[in-house]
């Protein structure tokens, strides 16, 4: 066993200050999250106490546990003259996140979603119920509705909700449909014949029913996003619908631009990808009824996680298969869509400009250009991007109590960035 002072500590009514472990890790303590995990028990006396489990999470570090020996009272009073109490500690082994696990929590909720999706889009057509069937069994994480239900429920103690409203599940279904809709369009704009390492939805039922299937999406969840009869989160959710468009404009203007600028790829892939997981994340904190500025703290969550996401995503597509990603490798750059590694590689070496500005015309160029990226640092600088996005990803994550769901909101953010260890 190890020994851990602690001082100050939060048993109910006081702060947390300070926690000193017996870590190697020399990380400063506004760098790691305690987490607290609070059970009742009751003594002999019938007086009723509670237990605290203290996690530390550093960086590189596996976690360490902390149980508190002590009644709450005990440790706190007297606490700050004479020696200090100890707590026993135990170091544990860190293991990579999984999706299963990093949404157990609201794993009843997922299951009624799905089994909620395929009755949103009816039966009116059978062409379009058919590719609705292969696109909602294609499997996929279902992060978006998972943040949705996971911000609803870390949400909902602050304001005495018990349980889930008919808004945030709805809200859940929306965004499913929404991130569904522009995938099928994504695909068609980029060609793509793979998706999930499966055949895309134009490639099995031709252009016209794939195009007709997302719109038809685009149109159904806005119809149940204006029944929701919110006038915030339909302004909300239909400012994304308006960003899809934006990025891909964006995109399409840009491709093969060398002088592209980093801030400008982080405009596009706010559009693309972090606006949607912004607006989950911030309806459901609306529809917890929770203060505003908690809500606007949601909001820079989602947003600062969508944009870690986009990174780990472009950088991914540089440093695994075909088979990995279901999807060519390297497709981006092939494409001209020039993303965060690209561009820092292009701050180190010029001839990566001249290879891209010839749009790859000689053979074995997007081989050349790919291992410069490579080589040039550029991957790593990514990475310290996406972790910078990550870490105020967490930091917006403190106005909220601790509890399971906001440990899985900050598991969330470990398990992005673990894609790329």
């Amino acid at each position: 066993m190890m020994s851990v002072i602690c001082q100050t500590l939060d048993f109910g009514r006081h702060v947390l200050d300070y926690v000193a472990c017996d870590c190697s890790s020399n990380t400063p303590l506004d760098r790691y999250t305690i987490r607290s995990h609070v059970k009742p028990c009751t003594k002999s006396r019938k007086r009723r106490h509670q237990t605290r489990t203290l996690v530390c999470s550093r960086r590189n570090v596996g976690q360490c546990r902390v149980f508190s020996t002590t009644k709450s009272e005990t440790a706190l009073n007297g606490i700050t003259g004479g020696p200090q109490p100890f707590l026993e500690l135990r170091k544990e082994s860190k293991s990579p996140i999984s999706s299963t696990n990093l949404f157990e929590v609201v794993a009843d909720d997922l299951q009624k979603l799905n089994q909620n999706l395929l009755s949103m889009v009816g039966k009116e057509n059978p062409a379009l119920v058919s590719a609705a069937q292969r696109i909602f069994g294609a499997g996929g994480k279902r992060m978006r509705p998972a943040l949705v239900f996971l911000v609803s429920r870390a949400t909902a103690g602050l304001v005495g909700l018990e349980d889930l409203t008919v808004e945030h599940r709805r809200l859940a279904e929306i965004i499913e449909m929404i991130h569904t809709a522009s995938l099928i369009h994504d695909d068609v704009l980029d060609d793509s014949d793979m998706r999930r390492g499966k055949e895309t939805l134009h490639q099995l039922y031709g252009t016209r029913v794939a195009v007709l299937a997302g719109d038809f999406m685009f149109a159904q969840s806005s119809w149940c996003l204006a029944n929701l009869e919110n006038l915030e989160v339909i302004k909300l959710i239909s400012q994304v619908i308006k960003d899809f468009a934006s990025g891909e404009i964006k995109q399409a203007s840009s491709l093969f631009d060398c002088e592209v600028e980093l801030e400008e790829y982080l405009i596009k892939s706010y559009y693309k990808t972090a606006s949607l997981i912004a607006a989950s994340t911030k309806g459901a904190a609306i529809f917890s009824g929770v203060d505003r500025d908690t809500t606007k703290k949601m909001y820079e969550y989602g947003r600062n996680l969508g944009l870690s996401f986009q990174i780990v995503d472009d950088i991914l597509d540089f440093t695994q298969s075909t088979k990995q990603l279901g999807k060519p490798a390297g497709s981006d750059l092939a494409k001209g869509n020039l993303t965060a590694p690209v561009i820092f590689a292009l701050e180190r070496d010029p001839k990566l400009k001249d290879i891209i500005g010839s749009e790859f015309s000689e053979p074995g160029s997007l081989d050349e250009a790919i291992g410069i990226v490579k080589s040039s640092g550029g991957i790593e600088r990514a990475q310290e991007l996406a972790k910078q996005k990550a870490d105020l990803a967490i930091q917006n994550l403190q106005c909220l109590p601790p509890s399971a769901f906001r440990s899985a909101l900050e598991d969330m953010v470990t398990f992005n960035l673990e894609r790329i260890d």
